[in-house]
């Protein structure tokens, strides 16, 4: 199969149209078409119904295959271009918004640190949700970033692009609930009580409700409200205000009380979870900007 056959074939299926896939990818409508047929006549099967366009059991199949096979072809490519090409005067840096709020003083210490060695450097600082992050970093649209997510302790993060991934810290997590909650008393929780329970689903700025789930090891743990924001205050105000309980790491509530009138943070002690920050790079080129902050935040 060739890759652009299958890239034709992903972008096809994810937007339910020829033309909408060909306008994206450039090509005529009638290339689509015929690639989609090559495809399809290679695989000696249906891949997509044409009306509406979506597909097969076959396709369905070839799909979950497909978008990591491309992913390691870009990842791939951005790698072998990350070690011939001159380094670049500019430092694009990802970091999804919970590992953001957690390490931002380490962070902007050593973004400083590292000005002061390459004082001509442009750098940016990109915000996204960890598999954007892990994506971009896997594709050389972020050169490093800072992402996290939830854990058993000393465990790494579930890999979502090939990348290579180092412990920046790891700390407990606490449950947020509303200062008159029946469970604000207690001293600790276990996850699996709150299966039950009103959730907010805030996955720009929390753990993902299936990833608690999953972890928790029981069904459940579903959203009463929404939050597509990335402002870790705003969701604590949303749990105080009883839409729902939201999980956060400690570091990130802040040590003064009346910062978070109204809310009460109870650690989660079973399952055993922790949240885990992550430096995620591809092939660090020695003395690049990219290596050169790794170091630094390693040795912070």
């Amino acid at each position: 199969m060739e890759a652009q056959l299958l890239r034709t074939f992903v972008a096809v299926a994810r937007l339910g149209s020829f033309s909408a896939a060909a306008s994206e990818l450039g090509y005529t409508q009638a290339a689509v078409s015929q690639q989609i047929a090559a495809l399809e006549n290679d695989l000696k099967t249906q891949l997509l119904n044409r009306r509406p366009v979506v597909p097969t059991e076959a396709g369905a199949r070839l799909l979950e295959h497909a978008e990591p096979i491309l992913l390691r072809l870009d990842a791939a490519r951005a790698d072998v271009t990350r070690m011939t090409s001159t380094p670049a005067a500019t430092l694009i840096v990802g970091v999804t918004p919970l590992a953001g709020a957690t390490t931002a003083p380490a962070l902007a210490a050593a973004l400083a640190e590292l000005r002061e060695r390459m004082p001509r450097l442009d750098i940016s600082v990109r915000t996204g949700t960890r598999a954007a992050v892990a994506f971009g970093v896997a594709r050389g649209e972020l050169d490093i970033a800072l992402t996290d997510g939830l854990t058993a302790p000393g465990d790494p993060l579930p890999e979502l692009a090939p990348v290579a991934a180092t412990g920046v810290s790891q700390a407990g997590v606490a449950v947020i609930l509303p200062a008159g909650h029946p469970l604000a008393a207690r001293r600790a929780l276990r996850l699996p009580d709150l299966a039950d329970s009103r959730w907010i689903e805030a996955e720009q700025v929390a753990p993902p409700l299936a990833e608690i789930r999953r972890l928790a090891g029981v069904d459940g743990f579903r959203p009463a409200f929404g939050y597509a924001g990335s402002d870790t205050l705003t969701l604590i105000r949303l749990a105080a205000a009883g839409h729902g309980l939201t999980l956060l790491p400690q570091p990130a509530l802040s040590p003064e009380p009346a910062a978070w009138a109204g809310i009460i943070a109870v650690p989660v002690t079973a399952p055993r979870v922790v949240h885990r920050i992550e430096l995620i790079h591809g092939t660090l080129r020695e003395s690049s900007p990219a290596a050169e902050l790794a170091a630094i935040l390693s040795a912070r």
